[in-house]
This record gives structure tokens, sequence and C-alpha cells, in this order.
């Protein structure tokens, strides 16, 4: 099952492993019983400390613990964890088999001090990019914790289980039973949920830090660029970002980064971080920036102004709080998200297998989403508001040679229609003849451009009648000191590699402020 390259890389983390693991099965007479068999067959061949058991203990089939022998440590995947849940599963035998986390000891610590009992379950598709960072993290935890335990679930093997649970988008985790969370969560907001003093102990400790030469708020590629240009150049530089990599981190496959013909999101999300870890900068992440207080106004320093209560201060600031996918805006779309209502063809797709769905929106992210989804449901509407699509022509061609697919121009979404649980369909309005239509379908894929994060910053800095920070050449903003990149400022085209130039530009120009500053006054020695 794993070819001979596999195998031989495989071979050499294994030698990492030093105490024995037990692969614990519970199998079936079915295809996929066979193939997990297989699977957990090569991979103990790999190191002679993993064995193969065969136990049939475990309700679902097929599926597997990964236990240190002699133990109750373990982790547990009801599936077969490929695609991109592979690496979990290869960190998993590395953890359970005693190699330690590069995880922050403070957070380890704070892991192993945990009270009570843990029983995570996690629901993922072997195609979504979000979810192996849910899975790795609830993993660590039940490695690190033996009140915590944890179980992997693949949906599409499930059906019935996926049904009666009601879960319609992954990842999709339970506590104890009951819903604790849907979407990407890394191990540090897992943790903020469970551990309800986190949040302010990490408040009090941003409260005694010192002031920034260059507080960058944001974590994205635009973020991560300016760190790293801000910190060369020797001064204090601090990140405060609500999650670090930003919407890099939802983004399926990334093309033609210059130098880099493919990669995918999350690793290069896990890059940039690391690259930024390299220099001397203080990352806080989980810290969403509410209010920006111009120095003008303190009469020295910027502040800015956390959701946990804490400020921070800085001489100079850049703003690269990047965009998020925009919503339709009409009702029923709160109401049923994630409940039939996604924003993640790649990640949510598979759970609408030989279902009816719609697609909103015509550009190059519609297209490829009816496209890849076509290829999972039973049929694909997609619904463009103007007159024509605007996707690329090699997409457009790719999308009508589809024999499942119906394309509806001149479009408006007026209504997602549910039944109080799950969406049941949409109605939509002709635009050239103000008919209004109604389609019954399971769900609808949202993909209609995005929106800046720059709500906080109305009434502060000059933002456009889009909501986008408006920049100058050098991405100096409105207010003295403060200075943007990104997706969430008027520079066009809103590309990563675009952001990354925009960030470093901006970080070399607040670098260029600060030294034609006034000196802070020295105290006295």
């Amino acid at each position: 099952m794993l070819d001979s390259t596999i195998q031989t890389q495989l071979k050499a983390y294994f030698e990492n492993i030093t105490q024995p693991v037990e692969l614990v099965a519970s199998l079936d007479d079915g295809a996929k019983s066979q193939e997990l068999n297989e699977l957990l067959t090569d991979l103990a061949a790999l190191s002679d400390k993993i064995t193969v058991v065969r136990a049939d203990d475990d309700a679902r089939t097929p599926s597997f613990a990964i236990r240190r022998a002699g133990t109750a440590v373990e982790v547990r995947f009801a599936g077969i964890p490929m695609g991109h849940e592979f690496n979990s599963l290869v960190l998993a035998l590395l953890q359970v088999g005693g190699h330690p986390s590069k995880t922050a000891q403070d957070v380890i610590a704070q892991v192993q001090a945990l009270d009570g009992e843990y029983r995570f379950e996690t629901y993922f598709s072997l195609s979504c990019q979000n979810c192996p960072d849910v899975v790795q993290a609830l993993n660590l935890m039940s490695v690190l914790n033996p009140n915590i335990k944890h179980v992997a679930i693949d949906g599409a093997l499930f059906p019935d289980e996926v049904e009666a649970r009601k879960v319609m988008a992954v990842p999709t985790i339970f506590l104890n039973g009951e819903t604790f969370g849907q979407g990407r969560m890394s191990l540090e907001q897992v943790l903020a949920k469970i551990d309800t003093g986190a949040v302010a102990r990490e408040a009090e400790k941003i409260k005694q830090k010192d002031a920034f030469e260059v507080l960058v708020i944001g974590g994205g590629p635009a973020g991560a660029s300016a760190a790293i240009y801000a910190a060369r150049k020797g001064i204090r530089t601090g990140v405060a970002a609500e999650r670090f990599g930003g919407q890099v981190l939802d983004t399926m496959g990334i093309e033609n980064f210059i130098s880099v013909s493919h990669t995918e999101g999350p690793k290069l999300a896990a890059q940039l971080e690391q690259h930024v870890r390299d220099y001397d900068v203080d990352i806080m992440n989980l810290q969403r920036a509410e209010t920006l207080v111009p120095a003008t106004e303190t009469g020295g320093l910027i502040e800015v102004h956390l959701a946990s209560g804490a400020v921070l201060k800085s001489r100079s600031v850049v703003l690269s709080t990047g965009a998020r996918w925009r919503q339709m805006n009409v009702p029923g779309e709160d109401d049923y998200r994630n409940k039939g209502v996604a924003y993640c063809p790649h990640c949510d797709g598979p759970l609408f297998k030989g279902k009816r769905v719609a697609v909103i929106g015509g550009g190059n992210s519609g297209v490829e989403a009816a496209i890849d989804l076509a290829g999972i449901v039973a049929h694909v509407t997609l619904i463009e508001f103007d007159t024509k699509l605007r996707a690329d022509a090699v997409l457009q061609a790719k999308l009508h040679s589809l024999p499942n697919v119906t394309v509806i121009t001149s479009g408006q979404t007026t209504e997602v229609v549910g039944d109080g649980n799950k969406v049941t369909g949409l109605t939509y309005k002709d635009r050239t003849t103000d008919a209004l239509h109604t389609l019954e379908l399971e769900g609808i894929f949202v993909q209609i451009g995005l929106v800046p994060n720059t709500e906080w910053l109305k009434g502060t800095v000059a933002l456009s009648p889009r909501g986008e920070i408006e920049v100058d050449a050098g991405g100096r903003t409105s207010v003295p000191g403060v200075f943007a990149a990104g997706d969430a400022t008027t520079v066009p085209y809103k590309q990563i590699v675009i952001a990354m130039g925009e960030g470093s530009k901006a970080a070399l120009s607040a670098f260029d402020y600060l030294i034609r500053l006034p000196q802070p006054a020295r105290a006295a020695a």
C-alpha cells in the first residue's frame, strides 16, 4: 500500500520511536478493512518496535488504536488516515512511541495540568486541509494527559453516524458527547476553550510587555513578511495575530508562488511561522485587536487594545489583518452555517456525496469549486449574479463539459431554506425577469470573494468605500506611524506574493519612520 519511497522515509522517522507501540485493529470482512490491515502491516514492517494486534473491540470498523504497549496511552482512528491525515498518523506513531513533541513547554505543561475527563471525537474528511491541525492537537493532548481520549473519524466511511449526529462540516469536534467546535482549531485554541483561566493569564502576561518598536497586527503572509523585515533591522518587533497564517490556512492549493510551483496553505503557513521564529520576534497568537489609539491621542505611543483586555504599545504599527470569505447576507445563511451552508468545498465536499448542491459565485473560486464538487455530488447548480461567468476561459470550458452541472447567470440568491436542522434548498431571483425560483438541494457552497477585516478600524484610519485601508506607495496610512499591507488594503490583486512584498515594504517604511523620530529620553544613570 505504501510505495518504496514513503517506506524508506518512514523507516528513518521510526528510528525515533523509543517505546514499543501496538496497532490494535478492529476489522470486518469489508474491502476497507482489508485496506486498513494492509496499511498497518506495512507500518509494522518498518520498525521492530511496532506490532499489529487484532482485537475487534471497537464498534466502528475499520478502526485501530495506536497504543503504547503496557500502558493506557493511545490515540484512535476510525477509518484509514491517508490523504491529509497521513501526517497525523505518522506523528501519532512517533508521539505514542515516546518521541517528544516540539510544542512549547508551557503549552505541554498546561495540557498535563488539566483535570477532569475529556472524551473527544473529531469527524474529518481525507480532502480537508483544516482537519489535521485539530486531529494532531487532540492526539497530542491524549498522549500527554491520561484523562484525555481522542478518536478521529473519517465521516465518509461512517455516513449513518454522520447523519445521526447532524455533521455537515468538517472538522466537527464532540467533547463528552456534546458539540465542542467546528472548523480549524489549534492546540492553543482548544486549550483556551476548556481551560477557562487561560485567556486571563495570557492577558496578564501581555500587559507586562515593554513597548515595541514595530508591532504587527495579523499573522498572514503580509504580517509574517513585515515581522521578518522589521526584526532584521535589529529592533524590538512583536506580532499579535488572531490565528497565525491567516487565510492561507484555509487555502487548499497554492500554485505559481514564485520559485514554488505548488504547495498547500497549511504547509506554507507553518513555514511562515517558523521563518518568523528564526528571528527575535515576540509572537502573540489568538489575540484579536479591537481598538487602535493613535500616538496623537495617547501623547506618546500607539496603543492596540485586545479583546482579552490587554493593551499593547508600540512606536509604530503595521496593520495586516487580511480578509475573510464574503457572506451572501441573506435570510437563513447564518442559521444554516455548517448545517448545509459551507465555504470550503475541499473540506466539506465529501460530506455531500451523492447529494444536490449549489455553488454561489462564477469567478475562478466558484467555478473551481463546482468542478471539484461535480466529481463527488449528484448535481451542482452554479449561480452567478452577473450576466456571464467571470472565471478563466479554461475553467469555464471544463465546467461546461461536465454532465451534472447547471449554470445559472443573472441569478441573485434571496434566501437559504431549511427544515430547522439542515438546508433543504434556496430561492433565487432571475434578475432579467424578477421571477423567483426555488431549488431543492442539500448543500450551498458560497464563493463570492473577500471582505477586509477592518471593521475595528472605522473612524481611526481612512478606509475606502469597500472597507479597505487606504495606503500610499510606501504602505503609509492616514495615521502617522501606522502602516498597512496585504488583503486588508487598497493595493489591487489579492495574491500571496503581493501581500508578502507589501508587508516587507510596510516594515521598511516603518523603520524609515522610526529613524526620523526624536529618540525617546533616557533615564539618568
